[in-house]
């Protein structure tokens, strides 16, 4: 298993990459401040379960064979690119309404606005074959095959780099939704709000499918 210290600085290294503006944090962001913090969290686990499967990914060694591979890196960066091609459209179409008390999950059921939700998150994720390349190259370089096995240590990494997620992620929703809660009072402030994400969302997708390895 890694050292106290190799975790440690993993940890801080991981708090400062999920500090650092991306397709994640600003999907984390946008989706707070239009639907309110009970959403964000909800984004924010979907987000770190895609996580889960990143690092089980590069753990087993699959990683390294959908990196090699041009035609699953292609279909997956398209994916992703429609995905939030699709976000872009409905928040530009959507009606913008004033309210003083946003609905928290956008959804009749809360249970299953939620889930749908964390569901957005993990395909947000997962979607990006980046974030797997990226974990490929990374998570490796902390683990010590002197230590031991290096799938268990590249699980243990990747559990931490998923607590550094949930805490910036979470503090970025709770921010964000509480701020937007204020904006979602004016009608004019929300229309300002949903044409934003609408167009981060479509720049986020021309890049990500503009993108190479």
């Amino acid at each position: 298993m890694p050292t106290p210290d190799t975790l440690i600085a993993f940890f801080g290294i991981a708090v400062v990459l999920a500090l650092t503006p991306g397709p994640d944090n600003l999907f984390v962001l946008l989706q707070s401040a239009q639907h309110g913090w009970r959403t964000g969290l909800c984004v924010v686990l979907g987000l770190c379960l895609g996580l889960v499967v990143h690092t089980s990914a590069v753990a087993l060694g699959l990683a390294a064979l959908l990196a090699a591979s041009s035609l699953a890196f292609t279909l997956l960066k398209f994916v992703g690119a429609a995905y939030l091609a699709y976000l872009a459209w409905q928040a530009l179409r959507a009606p913008a309404a004033a309210s003083a008390c946003p609905a928290a999950v956008p959804s009749g059921r809360p249970a299953a606005g939620a889930l749908r939700m964390v569901g957005r998150g993990v395909l947000m994720n997962l979607s990006n074959p980046k974030v797997l390349i990226f974990f490929l190259a990374f998570l490796p370089q902390f683990a010590d095959p002197a230590r031991g096995s290096v799938a268990p240590q590249i699980l243990l990494l990747g559990l931490v780099f998923m607590l550094a997620t949930l805490l910036v992620f979470g503090a970025i929703a709770l921010f964000s939704g509480h701020f937007g809660a204020l904006l979602q009072r004016s009608a004019r402030a929300q229309q300002w709000l949903q044409r934003t994400a609408g167009l981060v969302f479509l720049g986020l997708a021309l890049r990500l499918a503009t993108s190479a390895r």
